[in-house]
């Protein structure tokens, strides 16, 4: 009988002391999870994303371009890949049925607004604002169109210089205004304006894989185009990770690619916008032609003179193709365009596209007034 009382006494010791254990480390564990996510940043149980969209009889649109990331860990990774949310302002777009929303809000942001041009996504961006402790801020309108100087707050300011201001833009994209709204921000990226009156604010956003490969793209290699240079020369482009397309809903026909953009302090292209994105844009429009063919197109077809001065003076390759050149050589093609607009009236208004033809047009009229007084 003693042995089996001391054996009884045994076990219960050790039972005593794993459940000693087991309290200690679900204290630590608590304590740990209050410092790493107190309690204010914690979101109240809320219906998941996938089932707000059922709840409200939500379906995508098509002409919207709509396709939903309701993949938890993936639009956790946006987040947490962007940077260190805590304390910072963000500004997202087209939030959807907020499925980054809820991962901003978790890391730490200190506030969140969210600009969405579908209003049947209110109530379910609602339920979040109202769980979120007055950090979120929905904003119903079409980004294309809106201000962002006029509603992020003018305290977080930093000089050009230093590193970028506690602000973020992120955003799932829809395809159909991607392109048009990186080249929007490019240009208040180039004037400091926008989203820049602030500093260097960084941007997060989704792309297809085609179109972030052309961003992203060096000389030489296949998918250099115009965007390659427009984003590349005032801003460092970083592919941050690609989504399979299969993890959208609906799916698309296309991978996506997450994309970080950082402005530089210094752009590699030092001219005004309008005449970089000129000068870029024509010399990729035949992008299998050599540079002289693209180079003539920038002036009149009776003033092929700057045609050469041009040439000679950029030092470039004309017989070289657009997607061979180095930003260097852009840089010295933009220089050289923007010294003979200034001595050369109505150079820089010229239009290929337009004038080319109307000049053509007129010359044959005139050949043909000619041949008939003969």
């Amino acid at each position: 009988m003693i042995g089996v009382e001391k054996l009884l006494k045994s076990k219960m010791v050790r039972l005593s002391f794993i459940r000693f254990v087991e309290a200690v480390v679900k204290e630590a564990t608590s304590s740990v999870e209050e410092v790493i996510k107190p309690k204010h940043l914690r979101l109240p149980p809320l219906p998941s994303p996938r089932d707000i969209l059922k709840l409200y009889k939500i379906q995508a649109q098509r002409h919207l371009s709509q396709n939903f990331l309701l993949d938890p860990r993936l639009n956790n990774k946006i987040v947490t890949r962007t940077g260190n949310m805590a304390g910072c302002y963000v500004c997202e777009v087209g939030p959807g049925p907020g499925n980054i929303t809820r991962c901003i809000l978790q890391n730490g942001a200190k506030h969140v607004i969210v600009v969405e041009k579908d209003r049947r996504f209110v109530p379910a961006l609602e339920l979040l604002a109202d769980a979120s402790d007055n950090r979120m801020k929905i904003i119903l309108g079409d980004i294309m169109d809106l201000n962002l100087e006029s509603i992020l707050p003018r305290n977080l300011a930093r000089e050009w210089t230093l590193d970028p201001p506690p602000l973020y833009i992120i955003g799932n994209l829809p395809f159909n205004i991607s392109t048009a709204l990186i080249v929007k921000w490019l240009k208040h990226c180039s004037k400091r304006t926008g989203p820049f009156i602030h500093g260097r604010t960084q941007l997060t956003l989704t792309f297809q894989k085609e179109v972030a490969y052309r961003m992203m793209s060096q000389e030489k290699q296949e998918f250099r185009s115009r965007l390659s240079i427009m984003c590349q020369h005032l801003c460092f482009v970083n592919h941050l990770f690609t989504i399979p397309g299969r993890a959208f809903f609906p799916k698309p026909d296309v991978d996506v690619c997450v994309v970080k953009f950082t402005p530089r302090i210094k752009p590699l292209i030092n001219q005004p916008f309008e005449l970089v994105e000129k000068v870029v844009f024509t010399l990729f429009h035949h992008r299998q032609k050599y540079c002289l063919y693209n180079i003539k197109n920038l002036f009149p077809l009776d003033r092929l003179d700057l045609v050469e001065e041009m040439v000679k003076k950029s030092g470039v390759d004309p017989e070289k193709k657009s997607f061979e050149l180095y930003m260097e050589d852009f840089n010295a093609l933009c220089e050289v365009y923007n010294d003979i607009c200034e001595k050369n009236q109505g150079i820089f208004e010229y239009n290929y596209l337009i004038h080319k033809k109307l000049y053509l047009k007129n010359k044959s009229s005139e050949d043909s007034i000619v041949d008939n007084n003969m």
